[in-house]
């Protein structure tokens, strides 16, 4: 019925255990022969979403009047920005996304510190050495600096609400790298840093020419740290000191090491979601899903009969093949998209019924079992295409409106659908089409109702 029907089963025997092999493991290691460090390494630790483990999910907009106009770029480097300072805090399954043209949206599943994901996300992190002469400012004080001032909008100098303005050497964009130090005792931290050739060149003219003065360093206007300039320092490498905690000094480090962010940020709305609901919430799933496989299962085998077990067998290996594809991809795992996976499963079975009911109404025409097989599925396959390639459109249009629209659901569940057609494709059109050919050359079946149910 099928040429090289035996190298296909060796094939589909050898993709099931291979998919087997990464469901079963939390990382796949190919160790090298010759020894030391293994030739490839890949977690494959399943990814479970903000719904299924808890977290924190986060609302961003832009903090600036509706009349200021905001750029598509601007968006973007904020939310990479944002993207990056998150990671570093060890959030590292993030997902931030632009969700129309003033908002982020991010979602931090596994998060235990919201505040500190709150904090660090919202601040512009413009940083500023700033020249204030023989004046030493406190630390937490405000200066203004001329540092992107209009000089329209300033008082007069002469005016009594006039406050000293004073000049901003340098910004952080001249940082190269920035990294925390404690102490020789351990209790106080400081942040060290170095600067590009420009900035070292900027930084080295100022401090020689200001030998005795103080350096001023200021984040978002307020003062951080006042050090004097007790001489050159043209080497472009620099510290920032002040009373900072371990916690405080790295968080100002992810600040400065991933920029300012081009726009303001404020929180508009935050859903916390603790690891109890989403371990309920996993825990309801794979019940009913269960439930409903086990009800898929019976019916297919009830009424198709050998067909229907085939369908059974496929179906198991289109579960195992797609779990092991969404682990090596790294798909994270959420409730819509549980629901996806339920709908392929759906278009997996439904190509199978067409197919199994191509070859009843074959046999009922007399045809002969060889003839009846290859007839089923070459007449039932425009069909299936054109199912397959509408869910597939669909899929592409869901994920489209979730991506510009910062629908993470929609996005998550268009995802999950459209890799699941893919395979429940193959599932149906190749390990289906090769079992029920085993199972025929095995059995020879005659009795057309006891073995089709016809």
């Amino acid at each position: 019925m099928i040429r090289n029907l035996t190298n296909r089963i060796i094939l589909i025997l050898v993709i099931v255990g291979l998919a087997l092999w990464v469901d079963l493991s939390d990382q796949i290691t190919l160790p090298n022969p010759r020894g030391g460090s293994p030739l490839f390494q890949l977690n494959t630790t399943a990814r479970l979403g903000l719904d299924l483990q808890g977290g924190l999910q986060v609302l961003l907009e832009a903090d600036l009047p509706e009349t200021t106009r905001i750029t598509a770029e601007d968006m973007e480097t904020a939310r990479t920005i944002v993207e990056n300072r998150t990671n570093a805090l060890g959030v590292s399954e993030n997902l931030i996304q632009v969700a129309g043209e003033r908002r982020i949206v991010g979602e931090f599943p596994g998060a235990e510190n919201s505040d500190a994901i709150l904090d660090i996300i919202q601040q512009t992190g413009l940083l500023e050495f700033v020249d204030t002469g023989d004046f030493q400012p406190q630390e937490g004080e405000i200066l203004q600096t001329d540092y992107g001032l209009d000089p329209t909008a300033a008082p007069p100098a002469n005016s009594e609400n006039a406050q000293p303005i004073y000049h901003t050497v340098m910004t952080g964009k001249d940082l190269r790298s920035v990294s925390v130090s404690p102490d020789t005792l351990g209790t106080n931290y400081s942040i060290d840093f170095t600067l590009t050739s420009e900035g070292a060149k900027v930084f080295g003219d100022h401090t020689a020419a200001n030998v005795g003065k103080f350096l001023t360093i200021t984040l978002d206007k307020r003062v951080i740290s006042s050090p004097r300039i007790n001489s050159a320092i043209p080497d472009g490498a620099g510290q920032i000191t002040g009373s900072f905690t371990a916690d405080e000094a790295n968080a100002l480090a992810v600040q400065l090491r991933y920029g300012s962010l081009p726009i303001p940020l404020k929180v508009v709305e935050t859903r916390i979601i603790g690891p109890t609901l989403g371990a309920d919430s996993l825990q309801r799933s794979l019940v009913a899903g269960l439930i409903g496989f086990a009800i898929v299962l019976l019916f297919m085998g009830i009424y198709y009969r050998l067909p229907g077990i085939t369908a059974n067998l496929s179906i198991l290996m289109y579960a195992v093949i797609l779990f092991a594809v969404f682990k090596l991809i790294g798909v994270t795992m959420t409730l819509p998209g549980i629901a996806g996976i339920m709908l392929s499963t759906g278009s997996a079975l439904d190509a199978n019924i067409l197919v199994f009911e191509r070859f009843k109404e074959e046999l009922r025409a007399g045809r002969q079992m060889k003839q009846a097989f290859g007839q089923a599925w070459s007449r039932a396959w425009p069909s299936i295409r054109d199912s397959n390639i509408a869910a597939l459109i669909t899929a592409a249009i869901l994920f489209w409106f979730g991506s510009t629209f910062g629908a993470t659901i929609v996005k998550g569940f268009s995802l999950t659908l459209a890799i699941g057609v893919v395979i429940s494709l193959f599932s149906s059109l190749f390990i289906t089409h090769s079992l029920l050919a085993l199972a025929l050359d095995l059995f020879k079946p005659k009795n057309l109702e006891r073995w089709f149910g016809i």
